[in-house]
């Protein structure tokens, strides 16, 4: 899959099926219209091309927004690679962009710049300025521009019950086996290990304190999980808090951002300064403060049992 920077960065010796959306989580809602794209484009002899936005629309429309999103830009790019398509488009999401009419949009960026032959949309697709053009419309240009529409039913999209709502929603209550039943992969956190307080080292459970540069990621709700990570080509397993710190007598300030604090198994190489990802198995607990050192190692043994009884399964 080639990554392009913006839709006037695209080649435009290509031809193309499009898909356009957000794509929050990639899910398997999200699948049924991809896998559909990734086909037609074949028969057509064209390139499957997603089209999305960066940052996401509400980060730009409603200034307020508080929106936390499934992926990062990064983590979304390799997911889609593994699908097969053969590019992704990512064009900057900006003021001027929202006010394109839907006639601009159309002509100029999916007509005269992707070459689109054919798009393939959801049921409640909406686009132009205000989101005040629909699948109506889409066909009226289709017919005038010379592209075929292809609108995936409401009932095969609702068939499989999810959205990307659904999912932020599972996550933030900690049911990460429903979030990743609707992802259809396990929920992923991405950063930069850097050095934290050491107090794990101290106690025998060293830890990779986590740093998310990507403030709209959604972090899950609070508490001790099951992760795994590759790493040097080798799957590493582990136990994961999230929290404002799983050590002793730290005041509980709902305003910091949560720190993500992750002990690997069997493993003991220097991670600081180390992009990882960390997929989450499952949830063991929530987080909890501890009268001393003691009690908080004590149950740091536990949880470790639990996390190898969990994995085995």
């Amino acid at each position: 899959m080639e990554t392009v920077q913006s839709i006037i960065k695209y080649d435009e010796r290509h031809s193309t099926a499009v898909t356009i959306g957000t794509f929050d989580g990639v899910h398997i809602g999200h699948r049924k219209i991809l896998e559909r794209l990734i086909q037609d484009a074949k028969k057509l002899g064209v390139k499957s091309t997603v089209l999305t936005f960066f940052p996401h629309p509400r980060m730009v429309l409603q200034k307020d927004s508080d929106i936390k999103l499934l992926n990062t830009i990064a983590e979304k790019t390799r997911i889609l690679e593994r699908l097969g398509l053969d590019y992704l488009v990512i064009h900057p999401f900006t003021l001027a962009f929202s006010r394109l009419s839907a006639t601009e949009f159309v002509r100029d960026n999916l007509v005269n710049k992707l070459k689109t032959q054919k798009i393939i949309i959801g049921y409640d697709h909406r686009f132009g300025r205000n989101r005040n053009a629909n699948i109506v419309d889409l066909r009226a240009f289709g017919e005038a521009l010379d592209f075929e529409v292809e609108e995936i039913p409401a009932q095969e999209i609702n068939a499989v019950s999810v959205s990307s709502t659904k999912i932020r929603h599972a996550l933030e209550e900690g049911d990460i086996q429903t979030a990743n039943k609707f992802l259809g992969y396990q929920y992923m956190l991405t950063g930069t290990v850097q050095k934290g307080k050491g107090l794990g080292h101290t106690i025998g459970f060293p830890t990779a304190n986590l740093h998310i540069e990507a403030t709209y990621k959604l972090i899950p709700k609070k508490g001790v999980y099951v992760v795994s990570s590759t790493i040097d080509n080798r799957t590493v397993y582990g136990m994961m808090n999230i929290g404002h710190n799983p050590t002793v007598s730290h005041s509980d300030n709902s305003d910091e951002r949560k720190r993500i604090e992750i002990h690997f198994f069997d493993f003991q190489k220097d991670l600081y300064g180390t992009e990882i990802q960390v997929d989450i198995l499952e949830r063991m607990r929530d987080e909890h403060k501890f009268d001393s050192v003691a009690a908080l190692r004590a149950q740091l043994e536990k949880d470790r049992q639990t996390a190898l009884d969990l994995i085995k399964k």
